[in-house]
């Protein structure tokens, strides 16, 4: 997945206080929506603790999903932006009104078996930036509601295309009329509609009949534990605040600028433009701020150090 840019040091990997702050990696069953997982693991935390995910995944999928308690979740979006890989397996030669097997599937009678070139070469087109519609049952919005909610209810969903970046898509197995494959790709990015726009473009349908999340940024499946889990196995899988920026440059800073930070003012810097992930001297995460290249100023400040 590559690595990050690195200024001084790197982030200390501990976490200071026994509160609960930080991270943790669930491994999402099938048959559960994101919410669920989220809810199990709430009910067994110190009452008031802030909690959230920072990714739907569909009730079919499996795999990684990424939760923040307390100071982390307001960083969320930083986790949310980290590029992920997933592995889908395709049900070519039928289609489905959620693009998916939980769906209303439609077997297609008159789909024929293709050849793997036909496949590589219509997959290619969907690597890069790329216009993506969103599936009708989703969590995308349309006026204000949730596409999943107007679908339900029967109402025609008419999304709009947004901009997605797919970094790769790899064939592992191929059997008529099933296709597995890899899909290395950014935020936002629907691996259903990437199975209807590639059987659509076949002539032949296509839909999604499994698929996993086995990466998010430097969180992988070694890391992921059950949302069953019991509270001492989840406190003790709690990751520091600081992996929520993992994927930003990082910078540490002398106590002098930190409180010129936590202020409000200004530092200069030598980092390039953009977000910078900010460190105190003892390696926990102060905030983000932003670079122009000669000063940064900070953008959001963590009430305390981990």
């Amino acid at each position: 997945m590559g690595s990050r840019p690195l200024y001084y040091v790197m982030m200390s990997e501990r976490t200071t206080h026994d509160d609960w702050h930080g991270l943790l990696v669930l491994d999402k069953p099938g048959g559960m929506t994101s919410r669920d997982a989220v809810n199990r693991v709430q009910r067994t935390l110190p009452r008031g603790t802030k909690i959230g995910h920072t990714g739907t995944l569909d009730p079919l999928a499996t795999g990684i999903l990424v939760v923040c308690f307390g100071r982390a979740t307001r960083l969320a979006e930083y986790v949310q932006a980290m590029r992920k890989v997933y592995r889908s397996t395709f049900r070519l030669g039928a289609t489905s009104n959620t693009d998916d097997a939980d769906g209303d599937v439609t077997l297609r009678p008159d789909a024929r078996p293709l050849p793997p070139e036909e496949i590589d070469v219509a997959l290619a087109r969907w690597v890069g930036e790329i216009d993506q519609v969103p599936p009708a049952f989703s969590a995308a919005k349309v006026e204000g509601q949730r596409a999943y909610d107007l679908a339900r209810g029967g109402a025609e969903v008419e999304l709009k295309s947004r901009r997605v970046r797919i970094d790769g898509i790899d064939v592992l197995k191929y059997e008529w009329p099933r296709l597995e494959v890899e899909v290395r790709c950014g935020k936002g990015t629907y691996i259903r509609s990437i199975a209807r726009d590639l059987g659509a473009a076949l002539a032949c349908g296509g839909l999604v009949e499994a698929l996993r999340r086995t990466r998010v940024g430097p969180f992988v499946e070694s890391l992921a534990i059950s949302p069953e889990a019991d509270a001492a196995t989840l406190r003790s899988n709690l990751r520091p605040v600081g992996e929520a920026v993992a994927e930003l440059t990082t910078l540490m800073v002398n106590d002098a600028d930190a409180n010129r930070l936590r202020m409000g003012q200004g530092v200069a810097t030598f980092a390039p433009s953009g977000e910078v992930a900010v460190f105190t001297g003892d390696g926990d995460l102060l905030g983000i701020a932003r670079s122009d290249g000669t000063m940064m100023r900070p953008v959001k400040v963590l009430s305390s150090p981990e």
